[in-house]
């Protein structure tokens, strides 16, 4: 067996790819594989034959590339804890994986040389391990340090206003997506929400939230069916997440945004009309740039200062997925 080594950054990315919050199997399968076509080089194996092979066979040709690139530009430290125990365990109490997978998580990839190789540019689920190695309760480690792992909830949106918004809302009011293990899924809409609930939940251990707008009530009755005991649906009472906001909080992130350019009032929103609505003619009035929800929400995430910023159902929801 003849292969090329990996570079670190190669390392790096490959270990951020297998500890992402994934299904196991997808995740194991593809960097295997794309380790095993890119350095492998005697036997060569293509794509279309490596999927003819067992997870076992898999395993052991990637296994063995990440050791050695590993042995080769990094030195071995002593873990604490047994890092592929801890990750198999995590990962089988998240996930619900068949015997294939089992092989995947069964590997001996050498983490105690890979720890070495992180530090504070690395992602966080790459942080996270460094931190584990040095043993203790994963739960408590996850609290001190605020980096999201192990993944305890999932909550999945219909898009990126929501994805952006409820971290910052929930940590103000003291409830931390990454120190409380939340995991934030954007679907892209309240139909892909249906589609990615039905594929979590024959996934899934972990609890799902669902937030979805007032105008999906016809996707919650496809949902409700199958809705397991520890999932949660929370319908948002008018219109869109946006008209969630506080008048306050949007007038005082487009003005601070017009930086006395110009300025507007609460009589600009008006109330027979959708916020976005409003906000889009705001911004083509007021000569601004195109009007885009993700940005203004990372806009209003940036003006989020005192309790009349967060409105009575955006602190109900943010309750709700506390419990």
């Amino acid at each position: 067996m003849r292969y090329k080594i990996l570079s670190k950054e190669q390392l790096i990315i490959s270990f951020d790819r297998l500890t992402r919050f994934k299904p196991v199997k997808d995740k194991y399968f593809r960097v295997f594989t794309d380790i095993i076509t890119s350095n492998l080089i005697e036997p060569k194996l293509k794509k279309s034959e490596l999927i003819k092979l067992s997870p076992e066979i898999i395993t052991n040709y990637a296994e063995e590339i990440i050791n050695e690139s590993l042995k080769s530009c990094s030195e071995k430290t002593k873990s604490k804890i047994n890092l592929n125990e801890t990750i198999k365990e995590y990962e089988n109490s998240v996930f619900l994986n068949d015997k294939d997978t089992q092989a995947y998580l069964d590997n001996k990839i050498e983490y105690d040389y890979f720890i070495k190789l992180i530090d504070e540019s690395c992602p966080l689920n790459l942080r996270w391990l460094k931190v584990i190695s040095g043993g203790g309760n994963l739960k408590n480690l996850r609290s001190r340090h605020g980096l999201k792992y192990p993944v305890q909830k999932v909550l999945l949106v219909e898009g990126l206003t929501e994805e952006i918004l409820l971290p910052a809302f929930s940590k103000y009011l003291g409830f931390d997506f990454y120190k409380e293990g939340i995991q934030v899924i954007g679907a892209g809409g309240k139909n892909q929400v249906v589609k990615m609930y039905y594929k979590m939940i024959e996934e899934l251990k972990i609890p799902v939230f669902l937030l979805l707008d007032k105008d999906a009530e016809e996707n919650i009755a496809q949902i409700k069916p199958k809705l397991r005991s520890i999932d949660k649906i929370h319908l948002v009472s008018c219109g869109e997440f946006e008209d969630l906001l506080p008048k306050s909080l949007i007038i005082k992130t487009v003005n601070n945004e017009l930086n006395n350019f110009a300025s507007i009032n609460e009589e600009d929103l008006l109330d027979e009309v959708p916020e976005a609505k409003n906000l889009e003619n705001i911004f083509k009035q007021k000569g601004l740039h195109e009007f885009k929800k993700a940005d203004f929400a990372k806009l209003v995430r940036d003006n989020i200062s005192e309790d009349s910023d967060i409105s009575t159902e955006i602190a109900e929801i943010v309750m709700e997925l506390s419990l």
